[in-house]
């Protein structure tokens, strides 16, 4: 019940525009705007507001910023052990820091799901193949207690 309500809220964001450092359904979000939009559904309030951050922030920086705001909100989990409306982190080119956040959204099948905003287009439900799961370097779970649940 509790990964499936997760799911549920990250799908009614699909379609919104890519819109970088917005979180805003249906009007505009980047990939941390998602998360933070479903936290708001289903956790309540926001716990801290990010600061700005430019779209290469990840390759100009040497602090792992998202996974550290992360481990302040929720629980990490081994990535082996990623559930259903789990949060995803991913490192896009080796040495880098992690930099794209998204929603495991199908666990059975050939390949898992996750719900992301996809740069320069929209939030999309995608099959993690070879080239994510590559990249997974964190999972992280969602604190309890959830709202409704």
């Amino acid at each position: 019940m509790r990964g499936a309500q997760i799911v549920a809220a990250a799908r009614g964001w699909l379609g919104t525009p890519y819109r970088h450092q917005c979180s805003l359904k249906g009007e505009g979000a980047d990939c941390l705007g998602l998360v933070r939009g479903v936290w708001r559904e289903v956790m309540g309030v926001e716990p801290e507001a990010p600061p700005p951050y430019r779209p290469d922030w990840a390759e100009v920086g040497g602090e792992e910023a998202l996974w550290a705001a992360a481990r302040r909100w929720l629980v990490e989990i081994p990535p082996g052990r990623a559930g259903l409306g789990d949060v995803l982190l991913f490192r896009m080119a080796a040495g880098a820091q992690a930099k794209h956040c998204a929603v495991l959204s199908a666990v059975e099948g050939p390949e898992r799901g996750m719900i992301h905003a996809y740069w320069g287009r929209s939030v999309v439900e995608s099959w993690m193949g070879p080239w994510w799961r590559r990249r997974l370097v964190a999972v992280f779970r969602w604190p309890e207690p959830l709202a409704g649940i």
